[in-house]
């Protein structure tokens, strides 16, 4: 396996610690263990692509870096270098690491402004609902931030009226808006046209942009890789390949998936 702070091959500088971290993270339910001694780092400015076939393992892992599931006794889940014993979904969420669904997670016959602004509205100093100083808001995002400039996009446009792309930029717009050190994608591109798809991408990019770090899960392996700086494969709950891009093609990518599923082995062509 390639080292993942190799800052020569696209990976974060050696100096820098991760912004998460597991240690020998498994979970279990029941008899069945969904993650065998796991060891996950994301690195600050650094987009992982986060690659496996159904079963794998994913859901369980992003679960667990979310806070729904707490790690079986022995694994350890480290904040900027300082072990959590209390993680959970409204820790998780305090740090800033937020979950952008392929569902999108957008309700779709409320305006712009609103789905930016859910769950954290903005009020007056009387407690009322600031609804023009969110309008305003949400018009310079989407002008500064999304790239809209027409006028016939406006924060009152109802949600179901984007395409598919947009609403994931309104998705991942809103994360970082609201300081997500960690943006965790799940298949973000799912159900997309290619303009839609390359949108997304384009999205994806400005997170690693801006200095946040990102979780991008899909099973398109050229979606992936344009995208990521790194890449961890795994195979029936364990980390099969932890690989920074550069020092791989894709066609060496495609590879190294192939023998994991005959095998459950990595190899990665010289």
């Amino acid at each position: 396996m390639s080292s993942a702070t190799d800052g020569s091959t696209g990976g974060p500088p050696p100096q820098q610690g991760p912004v998460i971290e597991l240690r020998a993270v498994s979970k279990s339910f029941g008899e069945v263990r969904s993650l065998i001694n796991v060891d996950f780092a994301l690195y600050p400015g650094e987009i992982v692509g986060l690659l496996g076939d159904n079963g794998a393992g994913k859901s369980t892992l992003i679960k667990t870096i979310m806070g729904y599931h707490a790690p079986d006794p022995g694994g350890q889940i480290l904040f900027r270098g300082e072990p959590v014993s209390d993680w959970s979904v409204a820790k998780a969420r305090s740090l800033g690491i937020e979950t952008v669904y392929q569902e999108r997670a957008l309700c779709e016959l409320q305006p712009i402004w609103r789905n930016m602004f859910m769950g954290r509205e903005r009020r007056t100093r009387w407690g009322a609902l600031d609804v023009s100083g969110m309008r305003r808001e949400a018009a310079r995002l989407m002008s500064e931030q999304m790239g809209f400039t027409s006028t016939a996009v406006h924060p009152d446009n109802t949600v179901q009226t984007m395409s598919g792309g947009e609403k994931q930029g309104v998705a991942i717009t809103r994360a970082l808006y609201f300081e997500a050190q960690v943006v965790i994608l799940d298949e973000p591109t799912m159900g997309l046209s290619l303009s839609e798809t390359r949108k997304t991408l384009n999205f994806i990019r400005s997170i690693k942009d801006r200095g946040r770090s990102a979780i991008f899960i899909d099973h398109n392996v050229f979606h992936v890789y344009p995208v990521v700086d790194r890449i961890v494969v795994l195979d029936r709950g364990r980390v099969t390949a932890d690989v920074v891009k550069g020092d791989l093609t894709v066609e060496d990518l495609i590879h190294g998936l192939q023998d994991v599923a005959r095998t459950g082995e990595w190899s990665q062509r010289a």
